[in-house]
């Protein structure tokens, strides 16, 4: 309680209440360095539900593998999904502690979702944790939506990009990874965010980076349309913002590719 989690810090930023005085001082002096972050959490929330949407209307996608899920809060993937298609199955994928009781209590009505307690890293882990629950004959959607910099680069499988090549490499054919980061262009930004989130949360936290090292995570895949972008710009409901009022601290950056 008394050390900052990225997940309640999350939580706090879309207005949650699952979060602690020690989560609210960190988003206050975060919002010091990067003012906009509040808006890009809530950008990314309304991304993530137009991307689920589209993989079950559009590419008839019916399982989901929700890395780093978070805290349950309105609009999850299964509620995304199972309003579509009720027999959609969700398999959620985190570590913390808080997040899990929150997720069993939320989830233990629906047989279609299943809470993994396992480092996002462990792949085949995962893997085994949900064999049963999930076909890996057929299509799945890996999701690593906006948690990815959370991971800190090194030199072996658990390296970001290593983790992405592992997973896509179990998935079948016509299988989908979404994947989205804060990113910036402004050295300052991404150094200052980096060594405060790295301080704040005892070491549970990787990098901001550019938009170039995002896009090397879809080597190989086939990017959907609009390709990768600021995700306002990722199929919008509404008309997205003019470039002169968004913000220019940094930005969640990624899209949707086919395997």
């Amino acid at each position: 309680m008394n050390t900052p989690s990225v997940a309640r810090m999350y939580d706090w930023l879309l207005g949650g209440v699952e979060n602690y005085a020690s989560d609210r001082e960190a988003c206050a002096q975060l919002l010091k360095i990067a003012p906009s972050t509040q808006l890009l959490a809530r950008n990314n929330r309304a991304f993530l539900r137009r991307v689920v949407r589209t993989l079950v209307t559009e590419f008839g996608i019916t399982q989901f593998l929700d890395h780093g899920s978070g805290l349950p809060t309105q609009d999850n993937v299964h509620q995304i999904a199972q309003r579509i298609d009720p027999n959609c199955r969700v398999a959620y994928v985190d570590n913390d502690p808080i997040v899990l009781a929150h997720g069993h209590a939320s989830l233990q009505e629906n047989d279609r979702t299943l809470i993994v307690q396992q480092d996002m890293r462990e792949t085949a882990k995962i893997r085994e944790a949900t064999e049963g629950f999930l076909r890996w004959d057929r299509p799945i959607a890996a999701l690593f939506v906006s948690v990815l910099h959370c991971l800190q680069d090194t030199d072996d499988a658990r390296d970001p990009a290593a983790v992405v090549r592992a997973v896509a490499g179990q998935l079948a054919p016509g299988s989908c990874m979404v994947i989205c980061q804060l990113v910036s262009e402004d050295l300052a930004v991404r150094d200052g965010v980096t060594q405060l989130m790295d301080v704040t949360t005892g070491g549970r936290w990787g990098r901001v980076r550019t938009e170039e090292e995002v896009r090397r995570y879809f080597d190989g895949m086939s990017i959907v349309a609009p390709g990768l972008t600021d995700v306002v710009d990722w199929r919008p409901d509404s008309v997205p913002p003019p470039k002169e009022h968004r913000p220019t601290d940094w930005v969640e950056w990624g899209g949707v590719a086919l395997l």
